[in-house]
């Protein structure tokens, strides 16, 4: 039964990290961070899947080995929560509340984000045998 419900909580939170992707209050980084502590708990299969993802699995190895964020993921993820939270504030709505409430939350949301370190080229480890990075 914990292994049924491990499964479908790493699979619900795997869907919200890839919605987070592309809505930028929804958190990506801690949905997959879940998805993989939950299917390393529950199926190898899955797990492995995931952590040999091309996109997901670097982002989930880059994160948990080095607690960085790569520039052009900042840049993106900032630029895309103040343009929709800024269309949401001022095409969407004339109430001067939710306004501020917006504001607030994108400058938390901000912050947090520039909080955690640069991920550069050079923080990646590099496959000797390939010569090319692997994000590891």
């Amino acid at each position: 039964m914990c292994k049924i419900i491990f499964i479908a909580t790493g699979t619900l939170s795997l869907c919200l990290g890839v919605l987070g992707i592309f809505l930028p209050l929804l958190p990506t980084t801690p949905f997959l961070l879940l998805s993989a502590f939950c299917y390393m708990r529950s199926s190898d299969k899955l797990y492995h899947k995931l952590m040999q993802h091309e996109i997901l699995g670097t982002y989930i190895r880059n994160f948990q080995e080095q607690k960085a964020i790569p520039l052009r993921v900042k840049i993106t993820s900032v630029t895309v929560l103040w343009l929709t939270t800024g269309c949401s504030a001022f095409l969407w709505t004339d109430k001067n509340w939710i306004r501020i409430l917006l504001l607030i939350i994108s400058i938390g949301v901000t912050v947090h984000i520039l909080s955690y370190r640069t991920l550069e080229n050079k923080d990646r480890k590099t496959d000797a045998t390939q010569g090319k990075q692997t994000g590891k």
